[in-house]
């Protein structure tokens, strides 16, 4: 038995618009992006009438006939003729549609059928002027992407993609201490700053803690530092409980840690002062969700 999707973005109000053209659309569960079976028909402007054979989709009759008729459609009326279950927002009865991007499948049978002389009645051409109208409104590529904008679920995506993200990332539960700077780290930190540094000592300056969230948590992965911060607020002395480190997962965040901080040490050794390190830095790994800085000197006037 083939399983009823459910809906994670759409509504009925929120059709797909191609001129004066509505169809609804929906994006579902698996991510597949469809166009109501009804919402489809009307759309291409196909009477509303059932198919001779029972259970038959009308659209699937419909380029049945121009297959029959010598229009090459790659298959598609057997496409047609099964369409995808879903489960539309707010319950109700279980609805039909069709993956997105066959509404371009369908809009060029239609074409190649007009082109072959095929469609000389007023019904016909209605039908071949809407599909020229459609075809005019969108590419095959940009189909998706207006389902996505229709539909809302260009923000759920960027919420799902990040949250897989976080899933990979960042552990449920609190991790062992284990140590994962290594000495080097703030060796050269200290040597750019012009500190002095003492292996045995753990007194540090209070801008040392900033400065690792900034070089590497804030360019680990999208959201991770956000996440990071929540789950480890500073308390009443302005200092946090656990390492933030104790939160990544051991397949993927430790050793994305490992192989950032590495890099970092590498551009720290190549640089003689903070200030040219520091630009190389935003070069080189960026902070995420900000914009690179282009200045091709440092505040000695050398270039970069």
């Amino acid at each position: 038995m083939i399983k009823t999707l459910e809906t994670i973005a759409g509504a009925a109000d929120r059709p797909l618009k191609i001129g004066e053209i509505e169809i609804p659309c929906y994006v579902l569960e698996d991510e597949t992006r469809v166009l109501s079976q009804r919402g489809l028909q009307s759309g291409i402007g196909l009477s509303p009438g059932g198919a001779k054979k029972v259970g038959a989709p009308r659209m699937a009759e419909f380029i049945g006939l121009l297959e029959k008729k010598g229009i090459d459609s790659n298959n598609l009326s057997a496409r047609l003729a099964s369409p995808i279950k879903f489960q539309p927002p707010g319950g109700g009865r279980t609805a039909y549609g069709y993956e997105a991007t066959i509404l371009a499948d369908v809009c060029d049978a239609v074409a190649s059928a007009r082109r072959a002389g095929l469609f000389v009645q007023a019904q016909q051409k209605h039908i071949a002027d809407r599909c020229d109208i459609l075809m005019r409104g969108f590419a095959r590529v940009g189909i998706i992407a207006m389902v996505d904008e229709a539909t809302g679920y260009q923000y759920l995506r960027a919420r799902r993609s990040l949250e897989q993200i976080l899933d990979k990332f960042l552990r449920k539960e609190l991790g062992k201490w284990a140590k994962r700077f290594p000495d080097e780290f703030y060796q050269q930190m200290f040597r750019l700053r012009g500190w002095d540094y003492q292996n045995f000592s753990t007194a540090r300056p209070g801008i040392v803690g900033k400065y690792t969230v900034d070089l590497v948590y804030a360019r680990l992965a999208p959201g991770v530092l956000k996440e990071l911060l929540e789950r480890e607020p500073k308390g009443e002395k302005g200092r946090r409980k656990h390492h933030l480190h104790r939160w990544l997962t051991e397949d993927v965040g430790h050793p994305a840690l490992e192989k950032h901080i590495f890099a970092v040490e590498i551009l720290m050794r190549a640089n003689t002062n903070w200030d040219r390190f520091y630009r190389s830095m935003q070069r080189a790994l960026p902070k995420l969700n900000t914009n690179l800085e282009l200045n091709l000197t440092d505040k000695e006037g050398e270039p970069l």
